[in-house]
């Protein structure tokens, strides 16, 4: 006998963000109906997923490597308006052109093991019991902070990518930049036009990639990613692979001193960082474009991860649990490889969902995807 107030479906999708809205357009496609056969949960308040939350001043022409979503192309973009709104407006015509009925917000508290082989998603708003999961919640809620000694005497400010403002709150300031990614260098050149001084720290020396990103490229650097997870490992940054792809303005700032990187240092004092060798950094901010890490904490009652620290995966099936679908993680951490993975998510679910009697009934628009 079903729980009182649990709403049953086949697929729970989790987040609406690329990866998630590319799966709930071929679940959608494949005959699974919305908020019947399946449903897609969202914690932020509005489409848009992590673009939302980009800083006014990443307009849509300085975005790297946007991937339309399946079915629908984003065409007549303004280049100069904010990246949060080009895209933001893009995801909630597409959430509206393919019926998608995005829940939101909804957070998920956890997933755990239901009645009769289902899972069980609790949530903010409910518990949903659901044969699969579409596990498609991204990396943006849990920024990574590194620790260093001293860290907690700094008496400047110190803030993550995910809270930055734009250059506007470092006018003639002294800011430390810290990480080697390509949020680093993009607010680096920013701040660096209003700043009283900037100083760029990496854990290691960043790798300046000339020339075009082409498939074989893309090829490579998927494959270094994919057989970190297939090893149960946590997924590596996309640059730590691909390198920074250098354009004309990175070349300027790097003419002008403004890319030239120091080695990570030993300690943060009161007023600012401070190396080994004795050398030291006055600073007002620290900057952290340190990136971020998957959030996953919610599968946790399953018991996904490996040793390692990371979810071994077989295609986009966790190992350790072949219910949970994990889009947008790893391998398939891009706009155009979440495309790929929701794609491939719903073939592994409608192929198990076929062998079973209670499977989706078949819409007359339902084809193979």
């Amino acid at each position: 006998m079903n729980e009182i107030g649990v709403r049953e479906v086949e697929v729970v999708v989790a987040g609406a963000g690329q990866a998630g809205l590319s799966s709930a357009y071929y679940l959608r496609r494949t005959g699974y109906r919305p908020d019947r056969d399946f449903v897609v949960l969202d914690g932020s308040p509005r489409p848009g997923g992590a673009w939302q939350y980009r800083w006014p001043t990443l307009t849509y022409g300085k975005v790297h490597g946007m991937h339309a979503l399946p079915g629908m192309e984003l065409t007549d973009a303004d280049d100069l308006r904010p990246s949060s709104e080009v895209i933001g407006g893009y995801f909630a015509d597409y959430e509206r052109a393919f019926d998608l009925r995005v829940r939101r917000p909804v957070t998920i508290g956890a997933v755990r093991e239901g009645d009769g082989g289902r899972l069980r998603v609790e949530t903010s708003q409910g518990v949903w019991s659901a044969r699969a999961l579409i596990n498609a919640t991204g990396t943006w809620e849990r920024p990574f902070w590194p620790r260093y000694p001293g860290q907690e005497t700094f008496r400047g400010r110190q803030l993550h990518t995910a809270g930055y403002p734009g250059p506007g709150e470092f006018a003639g300031l002294r800011v430390v930049v810290v990480g080697g990614g390509t949020s680093a260098v993009q607010h680096l050149m920013e701040i660096a036009e209003v700043a009283a001084a900037t100083t760029w720290v990496t854990r290691r020396p960043p790798v300046f990639r000339e020339g075009p990103f082409d498939e074989a490229r893309g090829r490579a650097a998927v494959a270094q990613v994919e057989e970190r997870v297939r090893r149960g490992l946590p997924p590596q940054s996309v640059v730590s692979v691909t390198g920074l792809p250098m354009t004309e303005a990175m070349r300027r700032a790097r003419a002008a001193g403004v890319l030239d990187p120091r080695p990570a240092f030993d300690r943060i004092t009161p007023t600012g960082v401070a190396w080994a060798d004795g050398t030291a950094v006055e600073a007002d901010v620290i900057l952290w474009a340190t990136g971020f890490r998957p959030a996953i904490d919610h599968l946790a009652p399953l018991g996904l991860r490996e040793p390692g620290g990371g979810i071994r995966l077989e295609g986009t099936r966790a190992v350790r649990d072949p219910r949970v679908h994990l889009v947008g993680y790893g391998p398939s951490a891009s706009t155009i490889g979440a495309n790929r993975a929701g794609r491939a998510a719903v073939r592994e679910i409608r192929a198990l969902t076929a062998a079973r009697s209670s499977r989706p009934s078949q819409p007359a628009f339902a084809t193979a995807v």
